[in-house]
């Protein structure tokens, strides 16, 4: 028999990846929470599924579920990690007219402040029940009460959870997207030209870079801390001849850098800018993690 909520689950599939990327920080890991939320909904019998009056909320409660416990293992496998482990990097547009971004609605992520590079890197640095609570409430609009549902915690706990989450994220700073995108070009015109006074410019004197290879590419394995330190790695980067093209691009939905050889996507750099400097340089070199920009 025909699942009578069958147009319901299935159009819970975005909102599904949506919800388990910002907890992961991996779109491969939130696809397959998502598939596995459709397992167990189809696990189900014909009667149980009709006693469910939910169906969406059902869905995301398992999820969520499904995503605490991954939290709870990912310390675990993260010591088995080579090197400094950045979220997955999600496409979010070409600015420079030179490619597409994928555009599968159902595999794409909304793309607003809660999945930039800077947020998901601090969500990363949170307890599996703090993230929970955090992203379940402030991201998703969920009340105290159902996240406390979801995590097994009282509803005051979850509020305190939530609670220590905000206060962990800099929400203080209001950074204008055109701002960004002239920094990050600005940069990108200076480390195409190999000029060094000029990249000490435009990086914060504290500025820190990071990179993510997973072993499987080179890459620096510990993070870069200062402006000059770091425009000497970048004009290393510049001089070893490979025909590396760079262009301009949305990335988790700020403006980015995409580094492309012989029209493979090999490097993502997000940022962070603030008061018109690079705080931040994340580059995830991990192929793996780069499966969303080989489209397009």
């Amino acid at each position: 028999m025909t699942d009578p909520h069958l147009a319901e689950v299935i159009a819970e599939r975005r909102q599904l990846i949506n919800l388990a990327y910002r907890l992961l920080g991996s779109l491969a890991e939130a696809e397959d929470v998502a598939q596995e939320t459709y397992t167990r909904w189809y696990a189900l019998t014909e009667q149980q599924r009709e006693a469910i009056e939910s169906p969406g909320a059902w869905m995301t409660t398992v999820a969520s579920r499904i995503c605490l416990d991954l939290l709870g293992s990912a310390r675990a496998r993260r010591e088995q990690y080579v090197g400094d482990w950045i979220p997955e990097p999600l496409p979010g547009g070409w600015l420079d007219g030179t490619g597409s971004a994928p555009t599968d609605p159902a595999d794409r992520v909304t793309l607003d402040e809660s999945i930039s590079m800077a947020f998901l890197v601090v969500l990363d640095s949170m307890t599996p029940t703090e993230r929970v609570s955090f992203v379940l409430h402030d991201v998703f609009r969920y009340t105290f009460p159902e996240i406390a549902e979801i995590v097994g915690r009282t509803p005051a706990a979850c509020r305190q959870l939530a609670s220590n989450a905000r206060r962990r994220l800099d929400t203080e700073r209001d950074r204008s997207t055109t701002e960004r995108a002239d920094v990050v070009r600005s940069f990108k015109q200076a480390w195409e030209s190999q000029d060094i006074e000029a990249l000490v410019g435009l990086l914060d004197p504290q500025a820190v870079a990071t990179a993510d290879s997973g072993g499987l590419a080179l890459a620096f394995l510990e993070p870069i801390s200062g402006a000059e330190q770091i425009a000497g790695a970048w004009m290393e980067i510049a001089t070893r001849g490979m025909a590396v093209t760079l262009h301009e691009c949305l990335v988790n939905g700020q403006p980015g850098l995409v580094g492309r050889l012989d029209g493979a996507t090999v490097s993502v750099y997000a940022f962070d800018v603030a008061d018109g400097r690079i705080t931040r340089i994340w580059v995830v070199r991990n192929p793996e993690k780069l499966r969303p920009w080989s489209v397009g």
